[in-house]
């Protein structure tokens, strides 16, 4: 350390030597602390790039079902009908408008078309399938013919247990499981 006086002040310095190699080894580290903070950052962009990505193609479903809804709504109006008497099918698709408005990751469906005439639920089906590649879907249904239409995977539980789970093609062409074969050939339940 250098000591100099000053008039009255006493100022110091402080020498320090390193030697080249803990200079360069130190510049090695700061870079890659850098290059660290830079990947975390750019999986930060990714992630709110994904996730405006997720609210765009939500929000243009919900546009979508919004524009489908005002459709009925007018049809329902020329027919002087008021909303509690509008069908099945119709309230069940507003109550799935209104879903999607909440921009969720998954829609439980419990039994959605278990009480709807053939068209409705080949409405709701041709919803549910615009649906499935934009958001998680899970259909709770007894009707095996409309799980082999609409679902890429499906479960098959009994007593709340599962099963067996697999592409549906699979559990329906060939299930690995004697329960399952017996349940889909209608041989139980």
């Amino acid at each position: 350390m250098i000591t100099r006086r000053n008039g009255r002040h006493k100022t110091c310095f402080a020498v320090s030597w390193r030697p080249i190699e803990q200079h360069a080894a130190q510049t090695v580290v700061q870079a890659k602390a850098t290059q660290h903070r830079l990947h975390a950052r750019v999986g930060e962009l990714q992630d709110a790039l994904q996730s405006e990505l997720r609210r765009a193609v939500a929000d243009d479903v919900v546009e979508r079902q919004l524009r489908r809804r005002q459709r009925h709504a007018a049809e329902t109006r020329r027919r002087n009908l008021s909303h509690r008497r509008v069908d099945g099918g119709q309230q069940q698709r507003l109550c799935i408008a209104r879903a999607l408005a909440t921009d969720p990751e998954i829609i439980l469906f419990d039994e959605p078309t278990s009480a709807l005439d053939p068209i409705a639920t080949a409405s709701i089906e041709e919803l549910v399938t615009e649906l499935k590649d934009k958001v998680t879907i899970l259909i709770v249904t007894h009707n095996m013919q409309q799980a082999a239409r609409v679902s890429d995977y499906t479960a098959y539980m009994y007593m709340g247990e599962l099963v067996e789970f697999g592409l549906t093609d699979q559990i329906f062409i060939k299930p690995q499981k004697k329960e399952t074969e017996d349940y889909i050939t209608g041989r139980f339940g």
